[in-house]
Parts: C-alpha cells; structure tokens; sequence
C-alpha cells in the first residue's frame, strides 16, 4: 500500500508509532493532530485525505475513531468533500489580496499576550486590589456563619419553587426584579430599618457591588468627583476607579465621615457606610447624617448608602437608615443578603428616589440582565414567613456571644498591645497596634494559618493611614477563637523581635 504524506506526517509523531496513547481520546487526538498538519502547511489546499478504511489500518486504529476526525475537520472548515471523490484540504489561508493590501502599512512588532496589553483602566484597578484570595477561617471580615443557615427550611422553599415555577419564572422575568421579593423586602425594610420606599423603587442586583457599580454608571460620568470614607472599602474604591470617577478620600472619626462644609469643588456622588463604617467600625451620629444629607441637596449630589451588616447590633436597637432620615431623597440603599444568609447567594438590591425606578430597571436591564428569579421566589417566602427576621434574631445573639468572646480573649492575650474599637455592629473588629506594623503582622498570621487583613491598607495613602488590624469573627467558631487569638499574639511577637525576618 503507498503511503500518502498525511500517513507518513502522523507516523512520525511519537504516540502513533507506540502503542502508548495518552488521556485524550483517540478520536480528538486524530482530529487535532491534522488540523495542525494543516495549519502547519503540511497539508496544502487541496490536499485530498487518505480513505477512512486506510487510515484506520495504516494507524492501528478503529474506522469510526477516523470517521469522527473527518467529520469535525469539515464542521470546522477545515477540509471538505466533494461527492464521492474524498475529503481534500480546504483553502483556510487569509485572502492574498488582503494581505498585499496590508503591505503599506507601518510594521509593527507582534504583540505579546499579556498583562501589557490590558487598558491603563485595568491596570488601575489591579494595582490597588488589596483582598487576599483567602475567605474563609480566622479572622476574615464580612463572612457570616454558614453552618448556622436554615438549610431544611431553604431547601423546602427551593423545592417549592422549582415545582410551581412558570414560564416567566424560567426566564429573565422583569426588568427589576421578583415582584414578590420587592413587596416582602419593602415591609421588612421598613419595620427593621426605617427605610421609606414603595415596592416600585426596588431594583434587585446581582450583589451590592453591582448594585454600586450601577449608580456609579447611572449618576456620574468620568472625572466626575466622588467624596468616599477614608478607609475606605476596596471593593467600593476598585469600582469608583473602574469608572473613571475621581476619588476624594474625606477623613473619618468616632461620628463617620467629615465632610468639608464648603467645598472646593462640589461632589457629585458621596459614599457612606453609616450604620458601621468599613472598616474602622465607626457609627454615624444623627447630626452628622442630617449634615451630609443637607450638603448632598445643596449641591445636586447623591448620597449612596451601603447598608451591609446593620442588622448585627449589639448595643440598643438597630440605627435607622440614612435613607430613612434624607428629606430631600437623595439617598440610594444598597442592601445585600451575603451577610445574613451566605454569601454565595450573589442578591442584593438598590432603592432608588421614585424619580429614578424606570431609569434604573431599563439600565439594569440592558447591562446584566435578570434572572435567578426561582432564587427570588423562595426568598420572597423566606422573608414573608418571618424565616428572615428569626435568623437574624439568632444570629444577633450568636455573633454577640463570638464577639464579646473574641474582645476578652485579645484583651487577656494582646491588652498591652492592642486598642480595640468598632464594637457595637456587624461582623467584625478592628485592633489599633501599639508596637508593631499591621503590614508586617498580617503577613506572619497569614503564614500561620491567620487572615488579619491591615488597617493601614484601607486607607487611600500610606501617610494618612492608621496602624492596625480588621478582625472578622462571623465564620470563626466559638472553640477557635483562643487558638487563633494565640497565633496572632505569635504573630505579633515574631514582629517585635529585632532582627526577624518574616517576608
């Protein structure tokens, strides 16, 4: 039997000429091993393919592995039949007239596959990631107790859902949102956190970074100014950056943000985490959220108010919204459920001035889309059955006891080295250092098993920055609490000691 040049390409290649055959299947293996011969040039246009039944033999291999590798080479364009005469290469080179057409103009070198090709809005945006990948265990901020969720009452919800759902309910549904989700968040709201809305007002999100990324989109244009806290959360600040919006970084205190009462050059955004500022934990006095709401109406700003971790308070009763309390209603809510239920949920919502709904539902619409609307509807149960508001009541009492455990286990372990602040709300502490630098101590806990992200690193310039570190206590069990406050006392000592190095 003549071999034809195909026959001879493959025979040459390793694991045709041994019966050894790797992992992938004979068939792909067949399939990718001639389209690189053609994309090689190996096989010219034209080139006609030997029969499948000779192939096969030549090969060692069944007739269908071949038959399989034709039949995709010509899906593809790769080759093609003509009657009964074969399969023959087909002609995948780019037009030559284009290419000549090309020659005039100015050569440029390839262009590298990398990083250094990504937009300077990219680069921006990588260069001031500060979360580590680590998001689970002791101490990490903003992850609520999981183990602690009503999987049986969920799963029941979801079930029910699945097995009533509509047509509707299987597609992106309306533009913003559950209806019935709306109506059962809009009473909870209201009586939970003094939030005035109607259920029309309500655009349910992906998650509260998307609902940010919204009213970032949706209120400003780039090089627009944004006042935010300094510290600041990072997810906040990367999509402020991403938007191209420019960032004044206002100081915060033991009331919340200082906002300058005549300023230079007004804001057009403001975002605020008044209930329990992130991440030094601050609570926003009533005179100063009656100020920002004031300077929010004198210069046609509005005030995005990220509500994360509110209903975890621990002293009194929960503080009513900044929403609630804005007589000019120039305030957006952002809510999210990653904190109450778990955070792979992915809902959150946004309520907007009733002059902006339509504006917002068309916007949500058209850049992400609906969905998750079986989600919705076992949600919407969830909180209209009381489900909601009894899980957080028992995680309030849960977090209460984990955090009051955490604060005396770092006072009777770290008490000359520590101050502690932001106790009152939500899911985490932050420690101000004495005698050692957070940056430092965060990368030696991180080595022993520790997430202690750095105070410091919140802060939008080193120099302005506070030493510390932000202590998250809402996935860390009872029974952990002493060891891990033990290892990040090693942590800090290993830093004090003169000479160690730790990088």
């Amino acid at each position: 039997m003549k071999e034809t040049p195909l026959t001879d390409w493959l025979l040459a290649r390793s694991h045709w000429s041994t019966p050894v055959r790797s992992g992938v299947p004979l068939n792909r293996q067949l399939f990718d091993d001639i389209r690189d011969a053609i994309l090689a040039g190996q096989l010219s246009p034209g080139t006609r393919l030997p029969p499948t039944r000779e192939l096969a033999q030549d090969l060692g291999i069944a007739r269908n592995t071949v038959l399989y590798a034709y039949d995709r080479l010509t899906d593809e364009g790769y080759t093609q039949t003509h009657g009964g005469s074969g399969t023959y290469v087909g002609n995948t080179a780019p037009d030559p007239a284009l290419l000549a057409s090309m020659a005039g103009v100015d050569q440029q070198p390839p262009y590298p596959g990398d990083e250094s090709r990504l937009s300077q809005r990219a680069r921006e945006l990588l260069a001031h990631v500060g979360v580590s990948d680590v998001q689970a265990g002791a101490f990490v901020p903003g992850i609520p107790d999981v183990s602690q969720f009503p999987r049986g009452v969920w799963q029941r919800l979801i079930t029910k859902a699945w097995k009533f759902a509509s047509q509707e309910q299987l597609g992106y549904g309306s533009r913003h949102g559950f209806p019935p989700l709306k109506r059962a968040l809009t009473e909870y709201l209201a009586l939970a956190r003094g939030v005035d809305c109607s259920p029309e007002q309500i655009i349910v999100t992906q998650g509260s970074h998307q609902a940010i990324d919204l009213c970032a989109r949706m209120l400003a244009d780039h090089g627009d100014r944004i006042w935010v806290e300094d510290p600041c959360y990072w997810g906040a600040r990367s999509i402020f950056r991403s938007a191209g919006l420019q960032m004044d970084s206002l100081p915060v205190d033991e009331q919340g943000i200082q906002p300058p009462v005549s300023p230079g050059e007004p804001p057009r955004l403001i975002f605020v985490t008044p209930s329990h500022q992130y991440p030094s934990g601050a609570v926003m006095s009533l005179a100063r959220r009656r100020l920002l709401t004031e300077l929010a109406h004198r210069h046609g700003a509005w005030i995005i108010e990220d509500d994360y971790d509110s209903e975890f308070r621990y002293q009194g009763a929960p503080l009513p919204s900044l929403q609630g309390l804005d007589p000019h209603h120039n305030t957006i809510y952002v809510g999210s459920f990653s904190k109450v239920l778990y955070p792979g949920l992915r809902l959150g919502f946004l309520i907007v001035p009733p002059g902006l709904a339509d504006a917002f539902s068309v916007a949500q619409s058209e850049l992400h889309r609906g969905g998750q609307l079986l989600i919705q509807a076992a949600l919407a149960e969830f909180i209209a059955d009381g489900h909601y508001a009894a899980h957080v009541r028992k995680m309030r009492k849960i977090y209460g006891e984990r955090q009051a455990l955490l604060t005396s286990e770092l006072q009777h372990q770290l008490g000359e080295e520590i101050d502690i602040v932001g106790t009152d709300t939500g899911l985490h502490l932050t420690v101000k250092l004495r005698h050692a630098h957070d940056q430092l101590v965060s990368r030696c806990a991180l080595a022993h098993g520790i997430v202690a992200r750095p105070f410091s690193s919140y802060f939008a310039s080193q120099q302005n920055s506070q030493n510390g570190l932000v202590l998250g206590y809402g996935g860390v069990s009872n029974e952990e609490i002493a060891s891990s406050v033990a290892k990040l006392a090693h942590a800090i000592q290993l830093v004090r000691e003169p000479g160690r190095d730790i990088s």
